[in-house]
């Protein structure tokens, strides 16, 4: 097939043709579908008792005779195999079943084929081609399995002109015995255009069949669709398949990003020297240099307590415990998940206290220790309307006060450190003085009063981001005009607005232009000076007495502005980034990045073919390229549009990307050159893949069309092969064949195709005979070895990507409820337990083993994050479920993550 259509009548011939023979399809169907349904009715005729149709000396087959599955096709399997989602087929018995869901009304169709008893003479005279049997159909094979209803055995089809019994019994015994020999003659089960009648569209009034050959075909629902797979030969019976939870385990090895493009209070070093951040829903405590990461690269471990997205941190004077608020969210039922705060221990990762669950609205948006009382007290801020300020017995969990804060957004808080009665607050257009009276040594309930901090003469600013208590009681601000304003103590005047009546208020004192821009931090330095970061002018600087300036340093631009400052030993300096990077320094020397993220929606993700390299990209257009082993960066681009997907050649000497565009490049991955850019289409590119020997690309697009082309030797070069055309939705997965001629292919209204490229990309009819072929990777989420991964209930889109590992023991799944799964391979079970693995703060968006297996990578959609995870083999060290969790049950992530 050409597939290189111009633009003229060409694509009108085409989608004419491909309508034309659609018709014949579904005319075919039909035809099919009344034969069989007419020797459906005889057969119900030969079971009943004696009548006008039936010698009143004949005997009727027994109900309980075992069915025999044709030559060269697997026995049959028990009728309890075949049932998934909504309906189940079963055997008939002697009480009649209720009719299928979901059918038309009328007699069923038949489950599956079926074959006349041998030596059992048709109505019309003629015999079935099947091998010598009993006489009259004694016990004689069959492999028809037929769903009975209360309805009368001869009601009317409503798509028939006529009853089948008013028919012509020879053309009826003709037709029923047809259908058999079509249904089991090789090469003719999927003459019908490459689809089930279970899974072909149809109008409003068309009528979709219920065939199902015992023992050869599985059959699942999505959104009430049936698609039907079939049985490997190789496989006997489902009950012969592993029934539980893998060997394997997952244990999170690293954490790729920092949640710094619109977070606050996110940066700490702990007293161990580790330094501690968030991202998604995981605390990471990162130890900066020599780690398993070598120079640089550092070592990680997490906290993975919180159900949500992390939101803000808090140390702990001691310096070990921390508390960090999570924002509020649901669960895949749509329960809420609440707002709270934890507090853990950083040494042993275990969780202290649960303060606040159910008393905060949407999140958690600042939070500080108290700190002359050793940390007696906990700070609190909400994100409801009224931002409530509340205060908390961090060794109880109480709450003591709490009040009503401001309608305007609050960005930080903290406690005095001269006093724990003291509190600031600042945010969006104000600075707020609290007094509380449940300070020190005050027991009980105490009341929060409020003065607002006045400007006078000074110019209000919009926002007032960062504020930092100076040694001598002073307390500075940095805001959005890039001012660093000085508020001193002074004696409360009578006539100042206030309900506090305290003895002391702030006013200022003093102000310096520091930035341009905002200033989004402020650190305070163990020798006193402090440091600012600017937002637009990207600035570090140092500050003595007096606000005079000492030292800067600028970030590189593409490491964005300076979100949060944390010191280090020494003079070194860990700095947050608005992009989602964290660096490491001095003002002298400069800085680097020790830890890079991406900073949008994450889709593209691809691993190296024989390296522990991965590549990733997104809707921030930044192509990267990881090394799993250094845990760091080896190099990035600006592609310039949305990246959707990516896979390497096999040589690994260039990696194709697909984008939203249809524009597709090949990139050399040493150099970072783009040496092919090729469009197809004007639709986005959902997947791209590689046969595995590397002699074709196949480029699956959101305009329902597989491209094909074929590629040089050194995967540099591209030339158009051909287009599958067949799918009636936009292209979902693909995979190739190990002799890589031949594709399976799923797409958005769940169709399983399959494809003979090399045969000249030929869409194959018969999907019955790709049932044993062997695929070089399986990422197609239907199909039969990994239909069980599937909840009960699925909605067609609540698994977004699945990988087989390279030893085909193991299926990683991930899904739209934040979690990564873990199955056993092949997974053919319904209902097939996993375990289940938190941690991602949005939906999983991909999932791929490393090239040995040693690693599984997954992607976060809008949380930005890239988790790497080890794979522990049986009986390994790591983290383990003490219960493996069941697919259709998905409980909140407290309770199942291991």
């Amino acid at each position: 097939m050409d597939g290189a259509g111009g633009p003229g009548e060409g694509p009108a011939q085409e989608a004419l043709q491909s309508l034309s023979r659609r018709l014949q399809v579904q005319e075919k169907e039909m035809e099919l579908v009344k034969a069989a349904l007419a020797e459906a009715l005889r057969l119900l005729r030969l079971q009943a008792p004696p009548t006008s149709l039936q010698d009143s000396g004949r005997i009727a087959p027994p109900r309980d005779s075992s069915p025999a599955a044709p030559p060269g096709l697997p026995p049959s399997c028990s009728p309890s195999v075949v049932s998934r989602g909504t309906q189940t087929e079963t055997e008939v018995e002697t009480e009649p079943s209720p009719g299928t869901p979901g059918l038309s009304n009328g007699p069923p169709a038949p489950q599956g084929s079926s074959e006349e008893p041998s030596g059992t003479q048709s109505e019309g005279g003629g015999s079935s081609s099947s091998g010598t049997g009993s006489p009259g159909g004694i016990g004689s094979p069959s492999i028809l399995r037929l769903v009975q209803t209360p309805q009368r055995a001869d009601s009317v089809r409503r798509n028939s002109s006529s009853s089948p019994s008013e028919r012509p019994r020879q053309k009826l015994s003709r037709k029923a015995a047809s259908s058999a020999n079509l249904l089991l003659r090789s090469g003719s089960t999927e003459s019908r255009g490459g689809k089930d009648p279970l899974s072909s569209p149809g109008g409003p009034g068309s009528r979709r069949s219920n065939y199902n050959l015992e023992g050869i075909s599985v059959k699942m629902f999505l959104r009430g669709r049936p698609i039907t797979m079939y049985i490997p030969s190789g496989i006997r019976s489902l009950e012969e398949l592993p029934s539980g939870p893998p060997p394997e385990t997952l244990s999170l090895d690293w954490v790729y990003g920092y949640r710094g493009r619109d977070s606050r209070s996110n940066l700490f070093v702990l007293r161990s020297g580790e330094v501690v951040y968030f991202i998604a829903c995981v605390v990471v405590l990162y130890r900066p240099g020599g780690g398993p990461g070598g120079p640089g690269g550092g070592g990680q471990r997490h906290y993975r307590g919180h159900t949500d997205c992390v939101r803000c941190l808090a140390v702990h004077p001691d310096g070990v415990r921390v508390a960090s608020g999570q924002t509020a969210g649901v669960d895949k039922d749509g329960k809420p998940l609440q707002p709270v705060v934890h507090v853990w221990d950083s040494e042993t990762l275990l969780k202290l206290q649960e303060i606040g669950l159910g008393a905060f609205e949407r999140g958690v948006g600042a939070l500080a220790f108290s700190v002359v009382d050793q940390g007696a007290f906990l700070c609190v801020v909400d994100d409801s309307n009224e931002h409530m300020l509340s205060v908390w017995d961090c060794s109880r969990g109480a709450k003591l006060a709490e009040i009503k804060s401001t309608n305007d957004s609050v960005l930080a808080v903290g406690f005095s450190p001269r006093d724990s009665s003291c509190i600031v607050t600042s945010g969006k257009s104000h600075v707020h003085f609290w007094n509380w009276s449940g300070g020190v040594g005050v027991p009980g309930n105490g009341a929060l009063t409020r003065k607002q901090g006045v400007f006078g003469k000074y110019k209000k600013p919009k926002f007032i981001p960062c504020f930092v208590f100076l040694p001598d009681g002073d307390i500075l601000t940095g805001d959005s005009e890039g001012n660093i304003l000085t508020w001193g103590r002074s004696l409360s005047d009578s006539k100042t607005p206030g309900r506090g009546g305290a003895k002391e208020t702030y006013g200022i004192v003093a102000q310096a232009h520091a930035h341009e821009g905002s200033i989004f931090a402020l650190c305070l330095r163990r020798d006193g000076t402090v440091l600012s970061g600017g937002g637009r002018d990207r600035r570090l600087v140092q500050w003595g007495p007096g606000l005079v300036a000492l030292q800067e340093a600028e970030i590189p631009e593409h490491f964005g502005a300076v979100r949060a400052i944390a010191e280090g030993p020494g003079s070194e300096l860990l700095v947050g980034t608005t992009k989602n990077a964290l660096l490491r320094g001095d003002l002298a020397q400069g800085f680097s990045p020790v830890i890079q993220g991406h900073t949008d929606e994450l889709w593209g993700l691809c691993t190296h073919p024989f390296q522990n390299r991965f590549l990733t990209c997104g809707h921030d257009r930044q192509l990267c390229l990881w090394d799993g082993e250094s845990h760091a960066l080896a190099w990035s681009i600006d592609l310039k549009e949305t990246g959707l997907c990516a896979d390497f050649h096999p040589s690994g000497a260039v990696v194709a990307v697909g984008l939203n565009t249809g524009r597709w490049l090949v990139l050399d991955t040493e150099t970072r050159e783009i040496v092919s850019d090729i469009t197809d289409g004007n639709e986005q590119l959902s997947v791209v893949r590689y046969s595995p020997d590397g002699v074709y690309l196949a480029i699956g697009s959101h305009d329902n069309m597989i491209y094909i082309y074929s590629v040089s030797s050194d995967g540099a070069k591209s030339s158009r092969f051909g287009r599958c055309v067949g799918h009636s939705s936009f292209i979902t997965h693909l995979d190739w064949s190990k002799d890589g001629n031949f594709i399976m292919s799923n797409s958005g209204d769940y169709e399983i195709l399959y494809w003979d490229v090399a045969g000249g990309c030929k869409l194959l009819r018969n999907r019955y005979e790709s049932r044993d072929r062997e695929w070089a990777t399986y990422t197609c989420v239907l199909g039969f070895h990994v239909y069980g991964v599937w909840p009960d209930g699925s909605d067609g889109t609540d698994i977004n990507s699945l990988c087989r590992s390279h030893n085909e023991r193991v299926v990683a799944v991930a899904d739209d409820f934040c979690k990564v799964h873990l199955f056993q391979y092949p997974c053919a079970r319904a209902k097939a337990p996993s375990l289940v693995y938190g941690g991602h703060g949005s939906h999983v968006t991909s999932v791929r083993f490393t090239h040995d297996d040693s690693h599984l990578i997954s992607l976060g959609g809008k949380d930005a994050s890239i988790f790497q995870w080890r794979v522990l083999g049986a009986g390994g060290s790591g983290l383990a479920p003490a219960t493996p969790s069941r697919t259709p049950s998905l409980s909140p992530a407290s309770s199942l993550d291991v």
